[in-house]
């Protein structure tokens, strides 16, 4: 089985190398196009320009400027806190209306994976624009685990076996009834979030204890989850969700 984990992971890797495109701009920056896909399915992209003690890293603006014009200004201070506590889980920083990230040679990789995840995570606060304010699944999930007197632990950075940090929404502890019990958040269910969340379990689960499990929380609040996204978790032994049956699961992430 482990052999088997290693060469999805491999294979995944290597995906990501294939599929990443270089493109020299005219000045001293690099452009480089990822496979992995914004809100508008369109690919992610940004820039590195060397400098003297290694690299940095820039979003141009894309992923700010892209919530302003999509109707989600972050000009609130809820939302600032968010978008502050999104950035500080990846290292990542703000100049202006850029997301940056410093990089040295011998960690550039890891530096890039974590810019990503930041760059995906900050997109996914296209949710808090109306009409998504009164339902961020996000915080209907914290209100749901309070509300049940779930014990958590939210916003919890792992480092899997390829060295790259991944975060889960929430950790539940281990009692003495149930082991330890991490659950993601997943506010639009689709093929390639949850190929995401199999890859992100499948680089941390062996440094988690043996029996530990993970839920996903899937919203079908708006429009049903396609079977094709239930299988997918199910078959590498994740705990798929209904959100609008929750409440058959409460006792179990409760003991």
């Amino acid at each position: 089985m482990r052999d088997e984990i290693q060469t999805l992971i491999n294979n995944y890797t290597d995906w990501l190398k294939d599929k990443t495109v270089l493109r020299q701009m005219d000045n001293d920056w690099t452009q480089i196009t990822t496979p992995n896909l914004d809100r508008h399915n369109d690919c992610l992209q940004f820039y590195v320009r060397k400098e003297h003690s290694g690299y940095l890293l820039s979003d141009d603006g894309y992923i700010i400027n892209d919530l302003i014009n999509s109707g989600c200004p972050l000009d609130s201070q809820k939302r600032q806190e968010l978008l502050k506590i999104t950035l500080a889980g990846f290292g990542v920083q703000m100049d202006g209306d850029q997301l940056i990230i410093k990089a040295t040679p011998e960690n550039f990789s890891l530096k890039k994976h974590n810019f990503l995840q930041a760059m995906l995570a900050v997109n996914d606060l296209f949710y808090l624009a109306s009409p998504y304010v009164a339902s961020l699944f996000y915080e209907d999930v914290t209100q749901w685990l309070d509300d049940s007197d779930i014990r958590y632990t939210p916003k919890v950075k792992f480092t899997g076996q390829s060295g790259y940090d991944h975060m889960f929404d929430f950790i539940v502890p281990k009692s003495r009834k149930q082991p330890e019990r991490i659950i993601q958040a997943i506010s639009s269910p689709k093929k390639d979030t949850a190929e995401a969340l199999v890859f992100k379990w499948l680089d941390t689960r062996e440094i988690r204890s043996p029996d530990a499990q993970l839920y996903a929380l899937l919203n079908d609040t708006d429009k049903p989850v396609s079977e094709s996204v239930v299988s997918a978790l199910e078959n590498y032994k994740l705990t798929p969700i209904l959100w609008s049956e929750r409440e058959a699961y409460k006792e179990a992430l409760a003991a």
